[in-house]
């Protein structure tokens, strides 16, 4: 499955809404993460497709590997395109692989894998992919800040995730959590907005695992480490000693996400 915006001109309002969820600070091109959010809503085209064979109440997104070949100035109009890139059954689930590119001008400037998770046993257990391993994160306490205490819906309207688990209560402890917590996207991008590197680099590499929920108005706490070269970092919520969000940021672009 694929789906594809083409030529959208990116709109100052849509932008700044972004920046002041995440507190991402203004530059030249579009930040990081941007285009992740930009470009949500064909992942959600895939993933609500009647031909997809996994229910997108089921889906829970587990991974997400951006890359940033060059920057992309923030007047120009972008190729948006999304397909699934691979999948894996696991001893209690499955996982779904999305390779998100945008273009300009015909040349790729960004990418991302994205990697959705299902549970429930549905057929003899593949290998894990390589990129499931997280790194430790060990570093020490770089910020300390409180996470917002809303902003689901105005991060719906951006994205076009509007699912429940992060805007009703009551949802949530259905499936099973205390109560709604936030989009994995704005935690990301408040870690990003504290670090000057990753806002101004014209190019590189951050690979996301999300590992548990940041509750709306939790005190969080952003822990870096350098590591051959990368940077990792460990976003801890309120008293749990065990990462929400473990990330890996290189100026190193590396190879394309996907073939």
């Amino acid at each position: 499955l694929s789906a594809r915006w083409s030529g959208h001109r990116i709109q100052p309002r849509h932008l700044g809404g972004f920046e002041r969820l995440t507190g991402w600070r203004e530059q030249d091109a579009l930040p990081l993460l941007y285009p992740q959010v930009l470009g949500f809503p064909l992942q959600m085209v895939i993933l609500t497709h009647p031909a997809l064979p996994l229910p997108i109440w089921g889906a829970l997104q587990v991974r997400a590997h951006l890359v940033q070949h060059r920057p992309i100035a923030r007047g120009a109009a972008v190729d948006l395109a999304c397909r699934t890139a691979g999948d894996r059954f696991l001893e209690k689930g499955a996982e779904l692989d999305l390779h998100s590119t945008a273009h300009v001008s015909g040349e790729l400037c960004w990418e991302s894998l994205s990697t959705f998770y299902y549970r429930g046993r549905r057929g003899a257990v593949e290998a894990a992919s390589p990129l499931a391993a997280a790194p430790q994160a060990q570093g020490a306490e770089a910020a300390r800040w409180r996470a917002p205490a809303g902003g689901g819906f105005t991060f719906g309207r951006l994205s076009g995730d509007y699912n429940p688990i992060h805007l009703a209560d009551w949802y949530a402890r259905r499936l099973g959590f205390p109560k709604a917590f936030l989009h994995a996207p704005v935690m990301v991008g408040q870690a990003a907005a504290h670090l000057p590197g990753l806002q101004g680099a014209r190019a590189g590499r951050l690979d996301v695992w999300m590992k548990g929920p940041v509750y709306y108005g939790a005190d969080v706490a952003l822990h870096v480490a350098g590591v051959n070269g990368a940077v990792e970092l460990a976003l801890l919520a309120g008293t749990e000693t065990r990462p929400a969000l473990v990330a890996r940021w290189s100026t190193q672009p590396g190879g394309p996400l996907a073939g």
